[in-house]
Parts: C-alpha cells; sequence; structure tokens
C-alpha cells in the first residue's frame, strides 16, 4: 500500500560564509492515511524545515518527498504549488488566514486556487469545525479558537489526502487546544495523514506516533 507521504533520506544544508549548518541529516518518515504522527524534538533541531520540506515550500539538498506515490520534490515551483494545493493541508501557528477576506471567503479561495470551489462543501466544512455562525465574520474579529478552527477548514478546504500542522495549539488557551486536538484526530478517523510539530505534551499523547528530532536527525 502506498503511504500517503513518503519522505526518504531528507538532507538540508545552509551557508552563512564559511559556515555551513546541516539542518536535516537523512531523515526519513511514512505517515499512512488515518495516522497521526507528532514531530518533537528542542529548539533548531530541524522540525521546521523538516515541515516545510514536507510541503513542498522547500527543496532538500538531498532525499525526496512523494504524495500518495507522486513526487513533490525535484519539480518545478509551478508543479509544486498545484500538487500543494491539491493534496497537502497546512496550519501553521501564525493562522493561514487573508485578513481582508471573510471566513468563507477564505475557505473558498483556498478551493479555487486548487481548481474545485464548491460552496455547499466550504458550508460543511464551516459547520463541521463549530464556525457557521462565524462564516462572514473577518479575521480580525475571530477570538484565538475561532482562528484556529478557521485555519483547520482553509486547510482542509481541498480534502487532502495530507495536514501538516506547525504547533497548532501554540497560541491558544487549554480548552480551545483539547478541541483542535480532536479535530486533528476526527481528520485522522476520516483517513487523512496528520503530521503535526509540537512541543504540546497533549498533541503528542494524541499521536499514534511521536518521532523525536535531534541535531537534525531521527533520534533512537
Amino acid at each position: 500500500m502506498t503511504a500517503a507521504l513518503d519522505a526518504r533520506d531528507l538532507y538540508r544544508f545552509y551557508h552563512a560564509g564559511d559556515d555551513e549548518t546541516l539542518a536535516l541529516r537523512g531523515v526519513s518518515l511514512q505517515v499512512d492515511g488515518g495516522e497521526i504522527v507528532a514531530i518533537t524534538g528542542p529548539s533548531g533541531s530541524g522540525k521546521s524545515t523538516l515541515l516545510a520540506c514536507l510541503a513542498g515550500l522547500d527543496e532538500p539538498d538531498g532525499g525526496m518527498v512523494r504524495i500518495a506515490g507522486t513526487p513533490l520534490s525535484r519539480r518545478p515551483e509551478q508543479e509544486r504549488t498545484r500538487l500543494r494545493a491539491r493534496s497537502i493541508g497546512m496550519l501553521f501557528q501564525s493562522v493561514n488566514l487573508i485578513q481582508h477576506l471573510t471566513v468563507t471567503a477564505n475557505v473558498l479561495l483556498a478551493q479555487r486556487l486548487a481548481g474545485k470551489q464548491d460552496a455547499r462543501r466550504a458550508e460543511a466544512l464551516l459547520e463541521s469545525v463549530g464556525l457557521s455562525a462565524r462564516a462572514h465574520a473577518y479575521p480580525p474579529t475571530l477570538s484565538g479558537g475561532e482562528s484556529a478552527r478557521a485555519g483547520l477548514a482553509v486547510a482542509l478546504a481541498n480534502d487532502p489526502p495530507v495536514l501538516l500542522a506547525d504547533e497548532p495549539t501554540g497560541e491558544i488557551d487549554g480548552e480551545t487546544s483539547r478541541q483542535v486536538i480532536g479535530l486533528l484526530q476526527r481528520r485522522a478517523r476520516e483517513g487523512g495523514a496528520v503530521v503535526v510539530v509540537t512541543h504540546n505534551e497533549a498533541v503528542a499523547a494524541a499521536a499514534g506516533r511521536v518521532v523525536r528530532l535531534v541535531d537534525g536527525r531521527v533520534a533512537a
């Protein structure tokens, strides 16, 4: 069976003058549909770099990322953008909402970027995250919890097989954090592959598997 997300032997290094920083050193990760994997580790261990490579926002210097068997790495940026819009949902700590668009318009925009706008799905998606009453609100008027749930709706706008989340509970209270964890678990039950970078012990505990990075490597 083909993994929803398959990253093999990822290397990423950066140069600053004569100095070279190895952010990733041969990291491999396979995630199946229906699975939640938490990525943990100290600051500077390579977590954000790994997530950027998995999303196709950054190109690894070595190795390959595949989404449902389709190569994401080593492709022109335009092709990576199209594949990302169709197949990868992204939820970041700095929420992925455009401030001058309503919540509904943000979801519809994400759909339009993938070429499959569906107003009924957008409406159902907002209902599923408990935001029907705030569908026409603008992001600056949302609470922290509402913003987190709206960001998740945007990430799931195109029913992507892979959801990548970077510290999704980092700036919200405990009750909202539990709600977001519940929504991530529901996404996995629906068959999505979920990868979440986190320092939150509750998020890690909700994952089926925890992968710890130390100095750009998967810790044994």
